[in-house]
């Protein structure tokens, strides 16, 4: 096994239940959606996103597959964001573009700072801009990138948002700005690199206890369409996400920033 971080580990699961759940069902699992029904060969496309969680997943949790399997993750969720998310964004700009796509854009983030902390000497050789430190530092600005939009829409669809709020939880409007702030402001910090690791990993908290707080009661109770189902499993996959890139950061303190680090 190579294994070097809990985050690492509980990223490869879920992107294994992902993929066999995308397979059961027949259709793109969590983070792949949304995908115009126009598309030619869909149905294939849709099977091809499953097995690739469910193979790199796979590939993560063993030594001699698991640069591989971060190189392919990384490559296809790349190609996803070039190919489709950002044409479609510019083509049509409403919600359900710029929404994917910063998801997109977390989720290739993640995957290349993953492939980045497996990556071996000779792949180092081989793909340095991807592995090296300024690809890293990308990757990082990709991801805090990805998550200001997911924060900005808290405010701009306050509708949708506040009634999400468990009931228990009083303010809804509150939590609904709060949230979205938080978003906006760890993306911000990441960045720009300014206290980069605990942005990242308050972010990661975050993304856990709305997952625990609104979605995983809303599930027990049989409260969710399928379009909340989605939302429910895309952010279990994006609390791993940010798992993983808060993790990059060991060694780094806290309360570290570029202009304290360029000095």
């Amino acid at each position: 096994m190579k294994i070097k971080t809990v985050s690492h580990a509980v990223f490869a699961m879920v992107l294994i239940g992902l993929g066999i759940l995308g397979l059961a069902k027949g259709g793109l699992a969590a983070g792949w959606e949304p995908v115009p029904e126009s598309m030619p060969a869909r149905q294939v496309l849709a099977y091809i996103c499953d097995l690739i969680y469910l193979g790199c997943g796979i590939g993560l949790l063993w030594r001699r597959t698991a640069i591989v399997a971060a190189r392919v993750l990384f490559g296809w969720l790349l190609l996803w964001l070039l190919v489709l998310r950002i044409p479609w964004l510019i083509v049509s700009f409403q919600i359900g573009t710029w929404w994917s796509a910063s998801s997109t854009a977390v989720l290739v983030g993640t995957a290349w700072v993953l492939y980045s902390s497996l990556a071996d000497e000779r792949d180092r050789r081989r793909f340095g801009f991807f592995t090296g430190d300024t690809g890293l530092r990308i990757a990082r600005v990709l991801f805090g990138l990805g998550l200001i939009p997911l924060g900005l829409a808290h405010f701009l669809y306050l509708d949708a948002t506040a009634p999400l709020v468990p009931a228990w939880m009083i303010w809804p409007v509150f939590w609904s700005y709060f949230t979205g702030g938080a978003f906006v402001a760890a993306g911000l910090a990441i960045t720009v690199e300014m206290y980069a690791r605990l942005a990242a990993s308050l972010v990661t908290l975050q993304f856990g206890l709305l997952t625990l707080l609104v979605w995983v009661p809303r599930v027990v109770t049989g409260n969710v369409n399928a379009f909340q189902w989605n939302e429910f499993l895309a952010s279990i996959l994006l609390t791993a996400a940010a798992w993983v890139v808060a993790d990059s950061y060991r060694g780094t303190s806290w309360l570290a920033a570029r202009k304290a680090r360029s000095e």
